[in-house]
């Protein structure tokens, strides 16, 4: 039964686009009945499923739409660069919420509470009935990923880690290698701005794309055509001081670099 609950979850995802209703850090929308709101929005217009952060945004998520809910906590840990659900106790509460997937950190790094990638899967994949992504930015580690279990890998931490920060736009490279050479849906996320970038990714044969920012981020698209305005520079600063919901890792090791020395 949990396999065929697993399966209908993931054939709904295919082909569509999975909206990303994370309001940026001290937004005036970063309030969990805003988030639902831009969740059913999104799902009236014809998305496949929300990707929403935190169980209070998940639990008043699940309550507005019925599309799948792409579920991840993020969590800053000041020893880890690991944050996207980077706990087995943080896939627990992400599920408990009513998440239907699970997003994980996907890569090598060390973990909060010394948990290991591996541990993390095998006991996601042994006691839930949810699908468990990947979220990664190097192709040895969506195949790793892949190799330990996951159901779906996504391109979402491509440009965010020490060894992708030169890594600019979509990835559409990983993506296509990863197409090449896992057997499980690939997923693309990150700096989808475009519908061109939507039509490309999926000739290259991904499963669903992602987008966030370019739909969900109101402060990015006032910003963009105030930016236009005579005046629009230092109002552009203002908004773009508010701050984003995506904690770059490099920031974090850096922060750390400073407290140790």
């Amino acid at each position: 039964m949990a396999a065929l609950k697993k399966n209908s979850t993931l054939l709904q995802l295919k082909n569509g686009l999975i909206v990303s209703c994370q309001p940026r850090v001290h937004s005036a929308l970063d309030r969990p009945a805003f988030v639902a709101a831009l969740a059913a929005v999104a799902e009236q217009q014809g998305a496949v499923a929300v990707r929403i952060n935190g169980t209070r945004n998940i639990r008043a998520t699940r309550r507005a739409v019925q599309i799948p809910i792409l579920g991840i906590e993020k969590i800053n840990d000041p020893d880890s660069s690991v944050y996207i659900t980077p706990t087995l106790e943080s896939v627990w509460s992400v599920h408990r919420a009513g998440a239907q997937i699970i997003a994980i950190d996907g890569t090598e790094r060390p973990r909060p509470l010394h948990q290991s990638l591996a541990e993390i899967i095998e006991a996601s994949k042994a006691r839930l009935d949810a699908l468990i992504m990947a979220d990664v930015a190097t192709l040895r580690q969506g195949l790793e990923a892949a190799r330990l279990g996951v159901d779906l890998v996504s391109t979402t931490l491509y440009g965010y880690t020490e060894e992708t920060r030169h890594c600019q736009g979509p990835a559409f490279d990983l993506a296509r290698q990863l197409v090449r050479q896992v057997d499980i849906p690939v997923i693309l996320e990150g700096r989808v701005h475009e519908p061109d970038h939507v039509r490309k990714a999926f000739d290259l044969g991904v499963y669903a794309v992602v987008v966030g920012t370019a739909i969900t981020n109101i402060e990015w698209l006032a910003q963009r055509f105030i930016a236009a305005c005579p005046n629009g520079k230092s109002r552009g600063a203002n908004l773009h001081s508010q701050g984003s919901t995506l904690r770059h890792p490099l920031a974090s090791e850096s922060a750390k670099r400073k407290r140790k020395s």
